[in-house]
């Protein structure tokens, strides 16, 4: 018996979702269990994820509110947006101070993020992340029976728990074991990362501009830190979309033919402007699973659902994920009840899916719409820019939408605890 661990949540992934679930659940004195095949120190390798997140306003008072926030080094305030369809004239223009004293959010690298979900880990000694370990099968047992879930872990030890958790991406084993089915299609599409340095400030503007070929996004980052006296240079994250053949041609040019590519669709009005470290890419791809939700198991963050960064709010989703699936978890506990039992689990699903299915719609239709240079497509989204822009109300919900603060939020995303 002492190679069985007993738990009351058993997460599968310790990704940028599946360890925020952990640090929310502990911080509520929910006793979790955190399983993932990924080193952790891998997962800090600067070469191992170039990305940068945005991180919505609601989302941040949530990470503050679990602790997690404290422990984030490096973010830069979103103070404006910007929306361009190529050499349009017309435009969108989001700026913070219509809605007061809040950025709309925070850009976030990747590495910074997970770095901060470590160190919070030291918060909570009871938490325990077992990695890297897989998981070699997940037994839920039949409903009704009140039995515990047991997980079998790829040494051998055995994980008992009221819930399992799939938090382990995209390609979730956990959700293909419990015979999940999804939605999903790739967009013929490659986005390339990269960091950029620029002569002038970016001045916390981020920009998504709208290109035959797919979004080509600038977004604003920290600058470099000051070296022996002199100021660091200005940064911004690059995400850039072409049809993958393209993609894989401009990166295998050399730095200079790839700056010359980028600086084409950049601009000029940043000033001199050049590559800082590697440049990734990832295919893009969408993903929508039918149910978040099984006998003793709840899907979040890319193990349910997979949208286009068109808009940014990726991360933003599963985040929302985890603080309705915190809250149902803490309020069944307090009523006695088993946080795996199907009407938890229901609530759960029925709170977050017509949000995911709202915006995963939305994200593709998006995609679908600009990324293409038809002249009656073009004439109508660029009329479309230029009436949201002259439309107070609609502009004021849309900028709103982007902080993460509409519809009916969990206490977690209003920044109380539960």
């Amino acid at each position: 018996m002492s190679d069985i661990l007993h738990t009351e949540v058993a997460i599968v992934g310790g990704g940028l979702a599946g360890l925020t679930l952990s640090l929310a659940l502990a911080s509520h004195g929910v006793d979790t269990v955190i399983v993932d095949r990924e080193d952790p120190a891998k997962a800090l390798v600067a070469g191992f994820d170039g990305r940068v997140s945005a991180i919505a306003l609601a989302s941040q008072r949530m990470l503050a509110a679990i602790g997690l926030w404290r422990h984030v080094s490096e973010a830069q305030p979103m103070w404006d947006i910007r929306v361009s369809d190529g050499a349009s004239p017309l435009f969108v223009h989001y700026d913070h101070a219509v809605l007061g004293e809040d950025p709309f959010g925070w850009l976030v690298e990747n590495r910074v993020m997970r770095q901060a979900q470590q160190a919070a880990l030291a918060d909570h000694p009871g938490l325990r992340l077992l990695a890297p370990l897989g998981v070699a099968s997940v037994e839920r047992g039949q409903p009704g029976s009140g039995a515990p879930a047991q997980l079998t872990l790829g040494d051998g030890r055995k994980v008992s728990a009221r819930l399992v958790v799939g938090a382990d991406g995209r390609g979730s084993a956990i959700r293909q074991a419990a015979g999940i089915k999804t939605m999903e299609w790739a967009y013929r599409q490659t986005g390339i990362v990269c960091t950029v340095w620029h002569e002038r400030p970016h001045h916390g503007v981020a920009q998504e501009r709208f290109l035959p070929a797919g979004p080509f996004a600038i977004l604003p980052m920290t600058d470099e830190a000051a070296r022996d006296g002199a100021a660091g240079r200005h940064r911004s994250s690059l995400v850039w979309t072409e049809p993958p053949e393209r993609a894989a041609a401009i990166l295998a040019l050399d730095e200079g033919g790839f700056v010359a590519e980028m600086r084409q669709r950049f601009g000029d009005h940043f000033g001199a402007l050049g590559l800082v470290g590697p440049r990734w890419s990832y295919p893009l791809s969408f993903l929508h699973a039918e149910r978040y939700v099984d006998h003793r198991l709840a899907l979040v963050g890319d193990a349910a659902h997979g949208i286009h960064p068109i808009a940014g709010q990726g991360l933003n989703l599963g985040l929302r994920d985890v603080a309705a699936l915190t809250e149902a978890v803490v309020r069944a506990r307090r009523l006695g009840l088993d946080p795996g039992q199907a009407d938890v689990l229901e609530g759960y699903e029925d709170w977050r899916r017509v949000d995911t299915v709202v915006l995963s719609a939305v994200t593709d239709v998006l995609t679908r719409l600009f990324s293409n240079d038809i002249a009656p497509l073009r004439l109508a989204r660029d009329l479309g820019l230029g009436l949201v822009q002259q439309i107070a109300p609609a502009k004021t919900f849309f900028m709103r939408h982007a902080m993460g603060d509409v519809g009916k939020l969990p206490k977690l995303l209003r920044g109380e605890r539960v």
